[in-house]
């Protein structure tokens, strides 16, 4: 349940603090009042799409966060992504800049949009104010019908194997059309497998060789040089080892006359110390080194073969392993494309296996079609669609990604006539109030714990927005109903209503928010019901509405 919703510069928010309650709550004020802005507010801190335009203008950033009651589910998910809960509550929280950059937070933890926007589907079912025109395309109508079953996983699964059979399909007939150069170039890729396995590179061989070539052919440099130091520090005539002793002794008995001395003397100390090392290190590499033309001759030789051979595939030499890799993976995907017969067996095997799983999501299809089309009528009586009807068709189609039929929902307006594709037949009132039912029939089967509904009563009036009222007046009692409505109807069930409105200070408008207590909501009933014009008829009938 969403407990509070906090916004500072979004769009014409300046600062507001929200605090929800469960049951039935609604949100109504003058058209461009901004209480579509809290729901765009809400989406974006639950992963929606952020744009440097939502920023507040001569705002640096907008800053959303909310709190809500943690439920099991959202638990759950914390626990798979490592992120810590606190206790019962959930705080999500987003911010934009005007650049359009945005980071995001779960309970203070840094998170990415993707995880925000999985979380807020186990928190939070949005139906947005446009959201029955969807229900006139085919993939609307089939996605909605699998959440409504809880398909979307098979559904995804099948599409996913469809995929893989599909692939295997392809190669096959891909061979089958183009035999013999497939087999030309199953040939090419074995020679130049043949040929960089002949040369038998280890990983980071080339590094070694490469050094070790460096040192053999610079061998009688690197002997004589360290010849050279070695005589300079301890083995010519006045090595500077012997030197460094005789001064070090001498500032030492210096300091019994001046310890500022002392410091000095130590670090000629140091310094003689590392010369010995120096020189003791020097005469092991001289003991270690000495010219081995033999093996010079045989590293040059591979040296040579490696760099002849990084040539011809056009590749650097450190790069020779990783082409034999990349050519040893084509071969493999080449010799199963070249091998019809199993090539063959394996799409049949892909196929099947995606029939199999097809055919198990057509058969729970079907189940739920028969109870959504049976809810949705029902629904439909108590919205002025008296005698009407609504199904939910499945038409056998070619295997497809999506399965082996294609979903159309059908609707009559009256008793007497054969339902017909919604797209055809519905008009815009009739539209609204099917998605309406649709939405609040599909709402009850999720354990989503927030429900919201922007203005989704629009195109509907009179005694169908009692009922509709009424709808999500019930519906409150299982989950927490936000609604955006117009409707005074609507808006006279609610268990809390709150009021939008628009003020312009020193040029600059924002949008407010108010909790209505009874006496307040009889006046906004009342300019719902009468507009700018509130008489005591309206006043009486706002109390009459609230009444019921």
């Amino acid at each position: 349940m969403l407990r509070t919703l906090a916004i500072r510069d979004f769009v014409i928010v300046d600062q507001l603090e929200l605090e929800f309650s469960a049951g039935f709550t609604v949100l109504t004020g003058e058209t461009g009042a901004g209480k579509s802005i809290l729901i765009d507010a809400l989406s974006l801190v639950l992963g929606g799409r952020a744009d440097g335009s939502m920023v507040r203008e001569s705002a640096a950033r907008a800053d959303i966060s909310a709190e809500f009651a943690l439920h099991d589910a959202a638990r759950d998910w914390l626990q798979q992504q490592d992120l810590s809960d606190e206790g019962d509550q959930l705080i999500l929280r987003r911010t934009i800049d005007n650049a359009g950059r945005s980071k995001g937070w779960i309970n203070g933890i840094p998170a990415t949009v993707s995880q925000l926007r999985d979380l807020g589907d186990l928190l939070v079912d949005i139906h947005g104010q446009h959201a029955h025109q969807s229900l006139l395309r085919s993939d609307a109508q089939r996605e909605l019908l699998d959440s409504q079953g809880g398909l979307s996983a098979l559904a995804r699964d099948v599409a996913q194997r469809y995929s893989h059979w599909n692939q295997l399909r392809q190669q096959l007939q891909r061979f089958e059309n183009d035999a013999k150069n497939l087999l030309q170039e199953k040939e090419r890729l074995e020679w130049q497998t043949g040929e960089l396995e002949k040369l038998q590179l280890r990983d980071g061989e080339w590094e070694s060789i490469h050094q070790e070539h460096s040192r053999l052919a610079h061998a009688a440099s690197l002997m004589e040089g360290v010849q050279q130091a070695l005589a300079a520090i301890s083995e010519s005539d006045h090595p500077v080892l012997s030197q460094l002793n005789s001064l070090q002794q001498r500032l030492y008995k210096l300091v019994s006359f001046d310890a500022a001395l002392r410091p000095a003397a130590e670090a000629l100390e140091n310094a003689c110390i590392q010369l010995q090392e120096s020189s003791y290190a020097l005469n092991d590499y001289l003991q270690r080194t000495d010219l081995d033309p033999e093996r010079l001759r045989e590293v040059e030789l591979r040296v040579d073969a490696i760099h002849s051979t990084a040539r011809r595939f056009h590749v650097s030499p450190e790069q020779l392993p990783d082409e034999l890799a990349r050519l040893q993976s084509e071969l493999e995907q080449m010799s199963l494309a070249s091998d019809p017969e199993n090539l063959r067996k394996q799409e049949q095997a892909a196929q099947q296996a995606y029939l199999e799983q097809a055919r198990s999501l057509s058969q729970q299809r079907e189940q739920v079609a028969r109870s959504l089309s049976e809810a949705v009528t029902v629904a439909m009586q108590d919205l002025s669609l008296r005698g009407g009807q609504f199904a939910v068709a499945l038409h056998a189609c070619d295997p497809a990604s999506y399965g082996l039929e294609q979903v159309e929902f059908l609707v009559a307006g009256h008793a007497g006539v054969q339902p017909r594709p919604l797209a055809k037949v519905a008009s815009g009132g009739e539209l609204a109030r099917i998605s309406l039912a649709i939405s609040v029939i599909a709402s009850s089967a999720t354990t989503t714990p927030t429900l919201i509904f922007d203005e989704v009563d629009s195109g509907i009036g009179g005694a169908v927005a009692e009922v509709v009222g009424r709808l999500l007046k019930r519906l409150g009692q299982e989950r927490q109903v936000l609604c955006v409505t117009h409707l005074p109807q609507v808006a006279s069930q609610a268990n809390q209503h709150f009021q939008v409105s628009k003020d312009q200070t020193g040029g600059r408008t924002s949008s407010q928010i108010a909790r209505l207590d009874s006496k307040q909501r009889v006046e906004e009933i009342a300019r719902m019901l009468g507009g700018l014009e509130i008489t005591a008829t309206t006043r009486k009938h706002a109390r009459e509405l609230l009444a019921l």
